[in-house]
């Protein structure tokens, strides 16, 4: 259960061991991937759903907002949900409240009704995967706990490789609803798991009396202001907009006032003195470069292959589902091995190396890569995937007080989701940016009229008189400056991948500066062999 604090720094955690523990972890495994696959869909599928709702671009891109954004607005305060009201009463009903939801959102045709259901739909989405986090440190024995840990780390991965073949297959055999109904199936299968493994608690009056609801709404509003200042920044010309300037500049105002609230009121939510760790601050900065160093898998690969290759998501997904889903049904337990018997400060720069040297391979890009191209990269970042959020979590856990688990929840959850959709949307930028960039610079070139491009505007001409001599100049010249739109997106997307690698390398240096844990349920046992050989070397001192 849990009990208030006299220390202000949040509500102390505490919970029953479950009584059936696989049901526990089939919970976790369920809302974990659920929220993540959910959300992947979404983005994938948005065109799709333009489609299929009559949305335009601008309808489309604020769907999208309001589904994220909500979800961003409720993570953090879940852990304190669940600590209060317990995790039957915090996923039990709302996932079936979510399933119903997903059942009549595809029937909507009404846009205002839409957002308010999508809205609704991100809200209880959001609720998934904090308080599946909760069972893990709440009712499972602490054996269970780096398996389940691993499972709720890899899912974004999973949710990453996966979602692109997901979204082909429905869209081209189920139907476009299924983007939806998955969750008909899936979530109240989730709530049965909770419901069978988890024991029943009481509400705990005594923290929901000393409740700090002003807390919990500024941090959730700031946020989540934020992304969506951000996610439509790209759009709307970010500061041009009086839109995106009333988003970003509110949310900081909003993120100020939680900060002062949290040392004013007498019993703190989620007060930043549980950061008060090295290790603990060291961990949430590298989660935050993770997800950056990780968006080379999430947009860079899938978004080339659509921008560049034009293919649909069902012909890209293949490469991603069979090379980077499938081998972390190897590497996920081999991280759980390693984690029980190496330094996770080590795994963790394997991890991050996979991804800084997959990131340096996508730096030879070239026009003419294809799904088979990225084989390697995609492997690279797979074990990427498995060997990097694993350890970090497990560096924080095991530097953090365990006592205090729903603060420490809160600003895992602002760095996992809000630091994840900040960093596509500012990494949608970034390609816009620099393809303008090179767009202009080869221009240039084009512009001064040389032989060269007098040459190629001739050969594209006389292959286009044939369909008459009249609109060849106009079709040739065409076709030339869409050669170097697409070479300007080549070299655009080049940069978004240096800039991935360098964020890895940065992380990389943080992990230097993390020292090592103290002794805990997360302390590694060295190999047999090694663990002789430090016995021996310990008798023959002595």
């Amino acid at each position: 259960m849990a009990e208030s604090s006299d220390a202000g720094q949040g509500p102390l955690s505490r919970g029953g061991i479950a009584p059936q523990p696989l049901f526990a972890v089939g919970a976790v495994l369920l809302g974990s991937f659920l929220a993540n696959v959910d959300s992947r869909l979404t983005s994938v599928g948005l065109p799709d759903l333009r489609g299929a709702f009559s949305l335009g671009f601008d309808e489309g891109a604020w769907l999208s907002t309001a589904a994220i954004g909500s979800q961003i607005f409720i993570a953090p305060a879940v852990a304190w949900l669940a600590t209060v009201f317990g995790l039957r009463r915090v996923l039990g009903i709302p996932s079936l409240v979510y399933a119903l939801i997903s059942l009549l959102i595809p029937f909507v045709r009404d846009y205002n009704a839409l957002i308010v259901l999508s809205i609704a739909h991100g809200l209880l989405l959001g609720t998934f995967v904090p308080a599946t986090l909760m069972i893990v440190f709440r009712n499972l024995p602490i054996k269970w706990w780096l398996p389940a840990i691993a499972i709720y780390s890899i899912r974004v991965g999973f949710a990453l490789d996966t979602s692109t073949s997901l979204v082909g297959f429905y869209v081209e055999h189920l139907g476009w609803q299924w983007l939806y109904w998955q969750g008909v199936v899936i979530a109240p299968l989730m709530g049965l798991m909770v419901w069978l493994g988890t024991p029943h608690e009481q509400t705990n009056t005594a923290l929901l009396g000393d409740a700090d609801w002003g807390g919990m709404l500024l941090l959730g509003a700031g946020v989540s202001m934020i992304y969506a200042g951000l996610d439509q920044g790209n759009r709307l010309d970010w500061l041009g907009s009086g839109t995106v300037a009333a988003l970003l500049i509110g949310g900081g105002v909003l993120f100020v006032a939680f900060l002062i609230n949290e040392t004013m009121v007498r019993q703190p939510w989620a007060h930043v003195n549980v950061l008060f760790s090295r290790n603990v601050g060291l961990a949430l900065v590298v989660i935050l470069l993770y997800t950056l160093t990780s968006l080379s898998n999430s947009s860079l690969v899938p978004n080339f292959l659509n921008v560049v290759g034009l293919l649909r998501p069902e012909q890209s997904g293949e490469v991603l589902l069979v090379y980077g889903a499938l081998p972390m049904l190897v590497t996920v337990p081999l991280s759980i091995f390693l984690l029980r018997h190496v330094d996770p400060r080590g795994v963790l720069i394997i991890g991050l190396s996979a991804f800084a040297i997959g990131n340096l391979l996508g730096t030879q890009l070239t026009n003419e890569w294809r799904l088979g191209d990225f084989v390697p990269i995609v492997i690279l970042q797979s074990v990427g995937q498995a060997l990097t959020l694993f350890p970090i979590i497990i560096i924080a856990l095991s530097n953090a007080d365990f006592s205090r688990a729903t603060a420490f929840a809160a600003y895992i959850q602002l760095m996992r989701l809000g630091g994840a959709e900040i960093g596509i949307a500012l990494m949608g930028t970034w390609l816009r940016v620099r393809e303008q960039i090179h767009s202009n610079y080869l221009g240039q070139h084009i512009a001064d009229g040389s032989a060269n491009v007098e040459q190629i505007l001739k050969q594209l001409g006389n292959s286009f008189a044939s369909h008459g001599l009249g609109t060849a100049p106009g079709r040739a010249l065409g076709t030339l400056a869409a050669l170097v739109q697409r070479e300007a997106n080549v070299l655009a997307y080049i940069d978004g991948f240096w800039l991935t690698f360098w964020i890895a390398i940065v992380a990389l240096g943080f992990v230097a500066l993390m020292t090592r844990a103290p002794p805990g349920p997360f302390t590694p046992a060295p190999f047999g062999a090694a663990h002789a050989l430090m016995r021996w070397v310990g008798l023959s001192r002595s």
